[in-house]
């Protein structure tokens, strides 16, 4: 298809061959910025997002920590009723820790797609389960940390704007980049690992307390 020919062009920011004098007044008012630039922009973005998530985990292990303390001295001292409300305390920092985890695991794995992506241009190939995966954990981040949900919408927004515009050139569809399953693949993949990371990071809890705490994460 023609716009092919054009398409490294403007992934570098070379002017596509041959415009019309309607793209030349279109671009004299709104310049376009190469889509390489603005892949490794939303790549900068979600690097912050992830120190951001770094910080909020090391704050709930430090605060684990804390109740786990509480737990075992509890447990030592056989005030069951403590124990246990400290440990229903520990599962609600776990249960958020594990999802807060496994959204830093899948957003690692779409920064290094995209780092390929600028890298070589497969914007075709590789795009879409990042634009499924950023859409989802969007909405995840909406309940924990808002402020980054914001920041994860204006990566998808610059995304989307990546395709759209790599379409008008090449003259593939959008639908051409919806890649459902691979994204949903990935979030599967990074719910395994997370839970993985929480054993290792996490300590069981003593005795009855760590039934209450079972019980708690299943509610």
């Amino acid at each position: 298809m023609p716009g092919l020919n054009n398409f490294e062009k403007i992934w570098s920011g070379g002017a596509p061959r041959g415009p019309t004098l309607s793209d030349k007044v279109r671009d004299m008012f709104k310049p376009r910025e190469p889509l390489r630039r603005r892949i490794a922009y939303a790549t900068y973005r979600l690097r912050t997002v992830l120190s951001r998530l770094d910080m909020f985990i090391a704050k709930m292990q430090e605060r684990d920590r804390v109740l786990f303390e509480k737990v075992v001295e509890a447990h030592m001292n056989k005030d069951k009723s403590r124990a246990l409300m400290y440990a229903g305390e520990v599962a609600e920092i776990r249960k958020l820790a594990k999802q807060v985890m496994a959204t830093r695991i899948a957003l690692e794995h779409v920064t290094v797609r995209l780092e390929t992506i600028r890298e070589f241009g497969e914007v075709f190939v590789a795009i879409g389960p990042v634009m499924g995966v950023v859409k989802e954990l969007k909405n995840v981040l909406r309940g924990i940390m808002p402020e980054l949900s914001l920041d994860m919408a204006e990566i998808e927004e610059v995304l989307h704007g990546v395709v759209m515009e790599a379409g008008e050139f090449t003259g593939v569809s959008p639908e051409y980049y919806v890649a459902d399953e691979e994204a949903k693949k990935i979030l599967r993949e990074a719910a395994t690992v997370a839970e993985q990371r929480m054993k290792e990071s996490f300590p069981e809890l003593p005795g009855y307390a760590a039934e209450g705490e079972a019980a708690q994460a299943s509610s």
